[in-house]
């Protein structure tokens, strides 16, 4: 069989030759196979389905990825350095970034408004006062002070100096800088004592009426408590012209009619500046209420005790100005220690000092000085002290079964 690209004619059989056909060969139309023979083949359809896969060959040479893989790598290295690169540089100039680690909390937030404090609010009074606060520390001890002039005075309590000599003595600002100070002078019985320290620039606080608070005003309480320095305690006015007998036995006994508060006191604070809302002093931490039996274990607990300010700021006057302060004295000797809640009875009138002179005598008993109710003679002694020598003062007395009134001008200790 063939294609017919090479077809020839046969040869004709040989005389008296059977056909190489069958006996109907003259009906085929391969009746001759020596005819030159053709094959025609059909053209294939056309697939209407998927295409074959494309086989590969297994002997043709691959082409390596390497080089292409290589370049990836490379490009994704740099694309992600240069991102990260530049989202670092914008956050930290958004401020959502500070450039030393992680970045917690809200994204995109501005700063609240208590950045941007008041001078009213209480961060704001505290800011203004904390630089004229001072710690006074004595060898073996530790109180608190406030700056009052220009020139460096500073008031304190007269037990928190006590014992102390311009050797012993310094005192450190809220900036953490430190001073000398020495001792100008003291008055134990009113618990007052003036400092002065060697630094220039000082600032000194401003100075209130203690005259005009009010049970229920707020109050904040500067101080250096249990060696805690710059430590601000707030509070309120809880009591006025509460009298204290303060000092310790076979010393010196210490009267005044104190600020009452519940702001945080505890040993160290005394000496500091209690301030009102306007950033004012009103008063001088001196003592507290302790359920205690020791001093060494004294605590807060709500009860604190403040020396008015007009007063002490009389006293220290005294003490820069003349060396000691004046003490104010109603000419009479009291009984002390009864309690009855009957008033302060007289044990002895002195008839050319100011009760004298206003008409009383021994044995009247006095109920109430200045329209504030007196219990016993501690309450007598501790409100004269408040007063300036020179004051005016209404007096209501008991004589016998009668009650009469009388105005006393109170005087200067002659001492």
């Amino acid at each position: 069989m063939t294609d017919g690209w090479n077809a020839r004619s046969a040869p004709p059989p040989a005389a008296g030759q059977p056909s190489p056909w069958w006996s109907d060969a003259l009906a085929d139309p391969w009746r001759d196979p020596y005819a030159p023979a053709h094959v025609v083949v059909p053209t294939a359809r056309e697939s209407t389905g998927p295409a074959p896969e494309p086989v590969t060959d297994p002997d043709a040479p691959r082409r390596s990825l390497t080089p292409v893989l290589l370049i990836c790598l490379v490009t994704a290295l740099l694309a992600g350095g240069l991102g990260g690169t530049l989202g670092f540089v914008f956050a930290v100039r958004g401020g959502l970034a500070n450039g030393t680690g992680s970045q917690l909390g809200a994204a995109g937030q501005e700063a609240p408004a208590e950045v941007n404090r008041a001078p009213e609010s209480n961060a704001g009074i505290v800011k203004k006062v904390l630089p004229s606060v001072v710690t006074v520390r004595v060898t073996g001890a530790i109180g608190s002070g406030f700056i009052v002039s220009d020139d460096g005075y500073v008031i304190t309590n007269d037990h928190v100096v006590e014992g102390a000599d311009d050797k012993t003595m310094s005192v450190s600002f809220s900036d953490g800088s430190t001073a000398s100070a020495k001792l100008v002078g003291r008055d134990p019985e009113s618990d007052i004592a003036v400092i002065k320290v060697a630094k220039s620039n000082v600032t000194p606080v401003s100075l209130g009426d203690s005259d005009a608070i009010a049970v229920g005003d707020p109050v904040f309480a500067f101080g250096s408590p249990l060696a805690l320095v710059n430590t601000v305690t707030s509070g309120i006015v809880s009591a006025l012209d509460r009298t204290i007998q303060a000092g310790d036995p076979g010393g010196t006994t210490r009267y005044y009619a104190a600020i009452q508060t519940d702001a945080a006191v505890n040993q160290g604070n005394s000496g500091g500046p209690l301030v009102n809302a306007a950033g004012q002093v009103v008063g001088v931490n001196s003592v507290i209420r302790s359920v205690s039996g020791t001093e060494t274990e004294a605590g807060n607990i709500g009860l604190a005790f403040a020396i008015p300010i007009n007063q002490a700021k009389r006293i220290a006057g005294d003490i820069i100005d003349h060396g000691k302060a004046r003490r104010t004295v109603i000419g009479a000797e009291v009984t002390t220690g009864t309690n009855t809640g009957g008033g302060a009875k007289l044990r002895s009138v002195d008839p050319a000092g100011p009760a004298g002179t206003a008409g009383l005598k021994a044995g009247d008993v006095v109920t109430k000085l200045d329209n504030h109710p007196l219990e016993d003679g501690t309450d007598l002694i501790a409100l004269v002290r408040k007063y300036a020598p020179g004051a005016v003062v209404p007096v209501e007395y008991r004589r016998g079964t009668k009650t009469q009134s009388a105005s006393v001008t109170l005087a200067a200790d002659s001492n």
